[in-house]
């Protein structure tokens, strides 16, 4: 199961991702980063503290994210990776694609 909320920040929309970031979940990460920029907001922080797991289809899902919000002449960062996606974005050398803002990845504190 998946939550996906999003924060206006002064600057940038925090976009938090609690659960597991799977197939049956990437639908409501993908949506949420399409109202975001629908409404204008152009700069994006992916909250990924609480998101427990993420397999290849939401790495993708990330990656679409990343692309959809650069077209939109903005950009998304990473905030708060937890360990487990930290070491997936490690694995795959996405932690170089997927800059993190602020916070190492692998950094659940």
């Amino acid at each position: 199961m998946i939550a996906v909320s999003v924060e206006e920040r002064e600057g940038y929309s925090e976009i938090v991702v609690k659960g597991r970031l799977t197939m049956t979940g990437v639908g409501h990460l993908k949506s949420a980063v399409a109202d975001v920029i629908a409404r204008g907001h152009r700069l994006l922080v992916l909250n990924l503290r609480e998101t427990e797991f993420m397999d290849s289809s939401g790495l993708g899902a990330i990656v679409g994210c990343l692309k959809v919000a650069r077209e939109a002449g903005g950009d998304l960062r990473l905030g708060h990776v937890s360990e487990r996606v930290g070491a997936v974005l490690k694995r795959t050398s996405m932690d170089k694609v997927l800059a993190p803002n602020g916070a190492d990845l692998g950094d659940d504190a």
